[in-house]
């Protein structure tokens, strides 16, 4: 969110300039009770699950969790490879502010994964975010 300055002209805002950069993630291997720990305590419904090669592989969201502590799992001995959705829908960091707005509502996603050229997660866009980004732009800045 760093990125806006002053008042610009939200349908040409791009996923990088007000995505989240820092973001918890973790691997395949990871047991589901990790994810689901900081899951709880980040206050976030998902977590993107990459290779060991930074790409994105696969995201886990509450409705996972929902799913494995439903069908009774041991989520000490399941892992986040084993619930995870693969190849999830992603956006670049260029694609636009509307763009995403169509795709979330659409899909009725809270948030998604931005990846770069290569497939490695460089930040994850809610729609708090693009909100935010909407009102940054729109609103006139006030004093510092």
């Amino acid at each position: 969110m760093d990125y806006i300055v002053g008042a610009r002209d939200f349908n040409t805002l791009e996923a990088e300039q007000f995505m989240q950069d820092v973001v918890t993630y973790y691997h395949v291997e990871d047991t589901v009770d990790k994810l689901a720990g900081a899951m709880s305590e980040g206050g976030f419904g998902s977590v993107p699950i990459l290779a060991a090669d930074g790409k994105l592989v696969g995201i886990v969201s509450e409705y996972d969790l929902l799913k494995a502590i439903e069908a009774g799992k041991d989520l000490v001995k399941v892992t986040a490879g084993e619930i995870m959705v693969k190849n999830p829908v992603t956006v670049s960091p260029k694609t636009l502010a509307m763009e995403i707005i169509h795709l979330l509502q659409e899909r009725h996603f809270i948030r998604t994964p931005v990846v770069d050229a290569e497939g490695k997660l460089v930040g994850v866009v809610s729609r708090r975010d693009i909100i935010q980004g909407f009102l940054r732009v729109t609103k006139p800045l006030r004093g510092f």
